[in-house]
């Protein structure tokens, strides 16, 4: 159950990773919209950008703490499974 997990976490992890770049590019596209128009609604727009690109990079941070903490958690049972073994 515990792979499962982690299987699951690192495949959410690729698929946040991939819409992180592409937010990422939304917002350096939309920085340079608002750099060059200078309206109020392209200013908007970028922040708008920033704000997803915020969200999803918050996301990935979860994401990752989360499978570290079961990596972490995995290590703990196979060092008991392996103390078991030995002993």
């Amino acid at each position: 159950m515990l792979n499962r997990r982690l299987a699951q976490l690192r495949a959410d992890l690729a698929l946040a990773d991939e819409q992180l770049a592409h937010f990422a590019d939304d917002t350096d596209d939309a920085r340079l919209r608002a750099l060059v128009s200078e309206t109020p609604l392209a200013e908007h727009e970028h922040r708008e950008a920033e704000r997803h690109s915020s969200a999803m990079a918050r996301h990935r941070n979860e994401l990752v703490e989360r499978i570290a903490k079961l990596e972490a958690e995995q290590d703990v049972l196979l060092d008991k499974l392996s103390a078991r073994q030995r002993g």
